[in-house]
């Protein structure tokens, strides 16, 4: 049978089928995850199936391909983010999608292109999604999927905090711990991309030299363990001192940035690190101390800003300077899975969950 897409001046025919759309009537269900409740995402979140609702004038409907299980994620489950969606709701802040219908007066996006979220929390943990034309950004079908799905939350974070707290140039040197989460990955890739120094601190209880190996392979400049780190005295390494860093983990992760960063250098907190009481200063009253949220930034930026930022991740895509964090496919029916292996690893996880809904 044939399926049909509603486009401005009628139904437009895209090929066979095993789903049928009338002209003002069709049958179509999602599998969609939802929670009603903050708390720990083992115990709220569920699975249902759900009859996808007529879309309004400006909405469009995406059939979901991939959509990653992030640390924000857990967080907003968790009831933990400044910002949070009203309950119930569905979780997953980014993913990558077909687009097969749009409402009336949509004009931005037609049926076929492929498309990414560019607002945070409206769900892609389902297989059918519906949301507004001015939350979804056109790219081009020959990005990979795994890209395209973790396009708009790390690679993004990491954009934001090396663009817009310190003025970096080539020759430049970051520190970072949680260096082997998502947006670490996307940090050492910028910086390795805009010529800039890497400076990694991670975890040695999550397979050292495998994650190690994995970071120097896409750019990092040095990686060490907490305790090596911890050593350096006196910073001797042959890269110029770190005038920013980057700041997911607290304790003995934040005090190593602070104490290995330059003089009047700059530190963002975000993620994990996002509610710690900035209570360091007074060790280091010459440094500049900052928090950083995605959520936030995206509230309050252009369409133009958000279009500018992401064109430019993704040339780097295109000319093979960017690649996706490490990650293992999994079918949506899974998703307890994907849950365990993320809630109790967050920023110290070696390989990052995406639901591929081309596997069902």
């Amino acid at each position: 049978m044939s399926i049909f897409h509603l486009v401005r001046g009628g139904w437009r025919s895209l090929g066979n089928s095993s789903i049928t759309f009338h002209k003002n009537v069709r049958n179509l269900t999602s599998k969609n995850l939802f929670y009603a409740e903050f708390g720990d995402p083992l115990h709220v979140v569920r699975m249902k199936e759900v009859e996808v609702p007529p879309l309004k004038n400006q909405e469009v409907l995406v059939r979901m391909l991939a959509a990653p299980v992030n640390p924000a994620d857990i967080n907003t489950i968790q009831g933990r983010n400044p910002i949070l969606p009203r309950l119930p709701s569905i979780p997953g802040d980014e993913g990558v999608g077909d687009v097969v219908e749009i409402g009336e007066l949509v004009c931005a996006v037609e049926p076929g292109e492929r498309v990414v979220l560019t607002s945070r929390m409206l769900g892609t943990w389902c297989k059918y999604g519906i949301y507004n034309e001015r939350d979804v950004h056109v790219i081009s079908p020959n990005i990979p999927l795994p890209e395209a799905a973790m396009l708009t939350i790390a690679p993004c974070t990491a954009y934001r905090m090396l663009k817009d707290f310190r003025k970096m140039k080539p020759g430049d040197t970051v520190i970072q711990n949680a260096a082997n989460s998502p947006c670490g990955q996307s940090v050492i890739q910028l910086c390795k991309a805009w010529g800039i120094n890497t400076l990694n601190i991670v975890a040695s209880h999550c397979g050292y030299e495998c994650v190690k190996e994995n970071l120097l392979k896409i750019g990092a400049t040095a990686v060490y363990t907490l305790e090596e780190a911890e050593e350096l005295m006196v910073f001797n390494t042959s890269v110029t001192r770190p005038v920013l860093a980057l700041n997911c983990l607290g304790g003995r992760f934040e005090d190593v940035l602070l104490r290995l960063l330059d003089k009047s250098g700059t530190i963002v907190y975000y993620g994990c690190a996002f509610d710690i009481p900035i209570c360091k200063h007074i060790l280091r009253s010459d440094v500049f101390f900052n928090r950083f949220h995605l959520g936030a930034w995206d509230a309050y930026a252009s369409v133009l800003e958000k279009d500018v930022m992401m064109n430019r991740i993704v040339n780097l895509i295109v000319q093979g300077k960017f690649k996706a964090p490490f990650y293992k496919p999994l079918e949506i029916k899974n998703y307890i899975y994907a849950l365990q292996n993320t809630v109790h690893c967050e920023a110290f996880a070696t390989t990052n969950f995406v639901f591929d809904f081309t596997l069902t």
